[in-house]
């Protein structure tokens, strides 16, 4: 049977369904009982159920496990100390503003939704697959539910709109809370000599000192960031496309895309065949030095860190001098570091778009090409970004030969090195 299936043959609770039913007479959506095919709230398609694979990868990490198994108690592993449970249950309350006092459908009715409306929210957020008897939400939950979907109702947001901005939240605190746990627990294991499963216990106890100080510092660079990104919007972006129609003559693949950005990617030299005869921690090492180097450079550089896949970094500057000036400071400075691999850097100055916190488009699959191209230690463009920082004496132009590039046909890469003046400087 599917999951609508079992939603629409089991009924909540009476005074839970006249609630259900009052509100949605007054919103004019639907009560569950007359669920229609499509949500007419939220109408975009729902994500697939979590597989039981990646439910047992979750319930590798001890904490975790735990976390599991106080959500569904007849699981409760009676090994786990009462402590620890007690410690779990504590921080828990803290984190969620409440006890979990709501099943899903209670909290459903409570905002006047549908359940699959909520359904969709709660995917887009990360939440797991629930079942009607799970006692897992608070009334703080039920207030985060009503927020988003109230916008959707004053017509603030398209229900498309909603649901993309809930997941970019959902994705985005999901990978920066996995970060910080293993940044923390890392910390246990190598300067308090914990092993990995007790230092996961261990910061139950730590975290309550921390919450706080990391809510405050994520609100302040939140506001921060958009603030950045205001100073991106209109008259910068309409800049920066006039400055990309120089050279071109409106028959490029790019041409219908919004933003006008230099592109690059970073690779590390030999990272695979390194990666084999490293241990655990001298990886982890390489890696997250690797990242923090990138990401201190492109920032000075007035550039912004897309993403970074295993020893591949993805960024995006405004203009081709600032690109410019951060590939060839990666390069200075993976070249200078004892400790790290030399690195192929490539740039391309082009149209892109930009979506999902990821960008797309033709500039986007060059700048990748050119980065394979590339020779260790060096910085790899092409032909029209080079015309761009002609004249300019940061830097200096190698013309190659030409070159046939999968997708592209034949292109002329350049090779860019530093000119004139200090390069940017890092502090």
């Amino acid at each position: 049977m599917s999951e609508r299936s079992h939603d629409a043959g089991t009924q909540p609770a009476a005074p839970t369904a006249a609630r259900d039913a009052a509100r949605a007479q007054a919103l004019r959506q639907p009560t569950e009982s007359a669920e229609p095919a499509t949500d007419t709230l939220v109408s975009v398609s729902a994500p697939e159920e979590l597989s039981a694979e990646v439910e047992e990868a979750a319930l590798a990490d001890p904490l975790a496990e735990l976390a599991a198994a106080m959500r569904r108690p007849e699981q409760v592993d009676q090994t786990t100390p009462a402590s620890a449970r007690d410690a779990v249950r504590e921080l828990e309350k803290r984190l969620l503003g409440a006890d979990r006092t709501m099943k899903r459908r209670e909290v459903a009715a409570a905002a006047g939704v549908s359940i699959l409306s909520a359904r969709k929210i709660w995917r887009a957020l990360g939440f797991p697959n629930l079942g009607d008897e799970e006692v897992f939400f608070t009334e703080v939950d039920q207030g985060a539910l009503e927020l988003m979907l109230g916008m959707v109702r004053a017509g603030t947001l398209t229900e498309e709109t909603a649901i993309s901005l809930t997941r970019s939240i959902g994705q985005m605190t999901d990978r920066m809370v996995v970060w910080q746990v293993e940044a923390l627990v890392e910390d246990m294991v190598q300067n308090q000599k914990m092993s990995d499963p007790e230092a996961r216990r261990n910061l139950v106890g730590l975290l309550p000192e921390l919450i706080t100080p990391i809510e405050e510092l994520l609100v302040y660079s939140w506001r921060r960031q958009l603030n950045a990104a205001v100073h991106r919007l209109a008259l910068r972006a309409e800049t920066g496309l006039a400055a990309s129609e120089e050279g071109r003559d409106g028959s490029e693949d790019d041409v219908s895309l919004p933003l006008a950005r230099a592109v690059g990617f970073a690779d590390l030299v030999s990272y695979t065949s390194l990666s084999r005869r490293m241990n655990e921690r001298t990886l982890a090492q390489l890696v997250q030095r690797f990242e923090s180097k990138c990401a201190e450079i492109i920032s000075v550089g007035g550039g912004r860190l897309v993403k970074t896949i295993g020893d591949e970094v993805l960024f995006v500057a405004e203009t081709p001098q600032a690109g410019a000036q951060i590939a060839l400071a990666m390069s200075r400075e993976f070249a200078a570091d004892e400790l790290l691999p030399n690195t192929r850097v490539s740039l391309v100055w082009g149209r892109i778009l930009s979506r999902l916190g990821d960008i797309y488009g033709p500039t986007v699959n060059l700048a990748a090409r050119l980065t394979a191209l590339a020779e260790p230690g060096t910085v790899l463009i092409d032909e029209q970004t080079a015309s761009t920082l002609v004249g300019d004496d940061r830097f200096v132009l190698h013309p190659q030969e030409t070159t046939a590039v999968r997708g592209f046909g034949d292109i002329n890469p350049v090779i860019l090195a530093p000119g004139a003046g200090t390069g940017l400087v890092l502090d």
